[in-house]
């Protein structure tokens, strides 16, 4: 007959991760306590990092499938801010866990990792927030990379050129009228005076939402020793519920409950634990803790959020792609029976400026991007498909090409963190720092193949049919789209025939 286990005990330490007053806590703490167990707010992957250890690369099929790529971004602005923090208070990030650790490893006391798989969380985190939430967060985020100003006036005017652009190509000239010069000078300067006014325009608009969401508190005035008192802690927590329920849920509650099934498990098993974690959480834990029957099942804290199975967005995408696909083979047959409405000559033709203009577009972005040769093709070559499929992007799979040339792991965050440190380097010397960086040149160049293939689009559809057609005597869209449906529709006749 087995004897009962003794139930052993947890003692929670709340922390702030860039005090230096909580590194001395937590080694005083477990020197006087000398308990069984450290517990500390980590995952392995952190764990490891801290440690110094050879980072994981990342998993191409996370990083370049749906909304993975924004989480990621989301996790490393998250990660630069905090690196930014602990720069201006002078302390490392995340010191309070690495004592805890050392001083444990130098004591002889075991380290229990506690927490969820960072990745899982922020997963979850971002499927919480809505839209508008996540414009919030992802704007809040950005005057870490610079001033309102800087930041909000570097947007608009990107954004202006790319609306300026499209527009050009829809209804332009707006400004420079036509006829005072070569047209594609004129083109040319209409493009940068509308660029220039939309981008002031947006980048005004953009500089004052900004300037409201930058804390009227500067960073180095604030106490960071008050962010370890209950009440400073739990007003920060009420602040972040109101901004997002659903992001505090997934973000703060639920890893509550996660760190504390662990505590309670070594409890259990009789052990003295003294649990180091951050001062948000601390409250929750202690209260789970307390009443363990409170807790959620283990099953409903861990794996990643998947997603609604039925989605519009998806749905349309398909009929879409299904219906371009049966109205490309109807022109098909329409071509090769030479069925009366049919030019073979001028459905190669559109179908080879189609891919033309794409395939271009996409490719020259994405060697501009830093793509390898065969990533840039791939590209540009698969563009035109992409292009009438919402479902498909030509950088997914530039960005899979590409990843059999770099090294991707997570110790880029860290590098790029450092780079944008450096407030004081100039643009040029920036851009080529950041070009350096695995992550980033990958993102570069998923992104750029993607604006490329979409821009192409745009301007074979506005400036290049009329070119295609030039000399057939079908004018304007409308008459293309005329030949096209008559030449599909002879296509359905004859096979209807064929059938009957």
């Amino acid at each position: 007959m087995s004897e009962d286990v003794e139930e052993g005990s947890v003692q929670v330490v709340g922390t702030a991760h860039v005090s230096e007053a909580s590194v001395e806590e937590v080694e005083d703490v477990i020197e006087e306590e000398r308990p069984d167990v450290v517990a500390v707010e980590l995952d392995e992957g952190r764990y490891r990092q801290m440690k110094g250890e050879t980072p994981d690369d990342l998993d191409a099929g996370d990083l370049l499938r749906g909304n993975t790529v924004y989480q990621f971004l989301a996790y490393w602005m998250l990660s630069y801010v905090q690196a930014r923090l602990g720069d201006r208070l002078d302390i490392e990030p995340g010191a309070d866990m690495k004592a805890a650790i050392d001083t444990s490893e130098g004591l002889g006391i075991d380290v229990a990792l506690v927490d969820r798989d960072i990745q899982v969380t922020i997963q979850r985190f971002w499927a919480r927030l809505s839209f508008l939430e996540k414009l919030k967060l992802v704007g809040s985020l950005s005057i870490g990379f610079g001033t309102p100003v800087e930041v909000g006036m570097g947007i608009g005017i990107g954004v202006g050129f790319v609306i300026s652009i499209l527009a050009g190509a829809l209804a332009g000239p707006f400004v420079v009228p036509a006829g005072v010069g070569p047209g594609i000078l004129v083109g040319i300067a209409d493009t940068l005076l509308v660029a220039l006014a939309v981008g002031l325009g947006l980048g005004i608009v953009l500089t004052v939402l900004l300037e409201r969401m930058v804390p009227e508190e500067d960073i180095d005035d604030i106490d960071i020793e008050q962010m370890t008192d209950t009440d400073v802690v739990g007003a920060m927590m009420e602040e972040f519920r109101r901004f997002s329920p659903g992001g505090a849920e997934a973000l703060i509650d639920e890893r509550d409950a996660y760190i504390a099934h662990q505590l309670v498990a070594l409890r259990d098993q009789g052990k003295h634990v003294v649990a180091i974690v951050g001062a948000g959480h601390r409250e929750g834990i202690e209260r789970y803790l307390e009443k363990p029957s409170l807790l959620p099942p283990m099953a409903e804290l861990s794996g990643r959020t998947s997603g609604s199975r039925f989605s519009l967005y998806k749905l349309f995408g398909y009929l879409f792609t299904l219906g371009f696909l049966v109205f490309f083979v109807l022109l098909a047959i329409a071509t090769y029976t030479g069925v009366e409405g049919a030019s073979s000559e001028l459905l190669f033709r559109l179908f080879a400026a189609w891919f033309l203009v794409n395939g271009v577009l996409a490719f020259g972005l994405a060697k501009l991007a830093g793509a390898h040769w065969r990533s840039a093709g791939v590209g540009g070559g698969i563009a035109w498909l992409t292009s009438v499929n919402p479902l498909l992007a030509p950088g997914w799979f530039a960005g899979y090409v590409e990843l059999r040339y770099l090294d991707v792991n997570v110790s880029d965050i860290s590098t790029l963190n450092e780079i944008l440190s450096d407030e004081d380097a100039p643009i040029r010397d920036l851009w080529r720092n950041l070009r350096g960086v695995p992550l980033f040149r990958l993102i570069m160049i998923v992104a750029l193949t993607n604006v490329g293939s979409f821009v192409g689009s745009v301007l074979f559809a506005t400036v290049f049919l009329p070119y295609v057609f030039a000399g057939s005597g079908i004018e304007g869209a409308d008459g293309i789209a005329r030949l096209m449906l008559e030449a599909a529709r002879n296509s359905v006749d004859l096979l209807t025939g064929a059938v009957a």
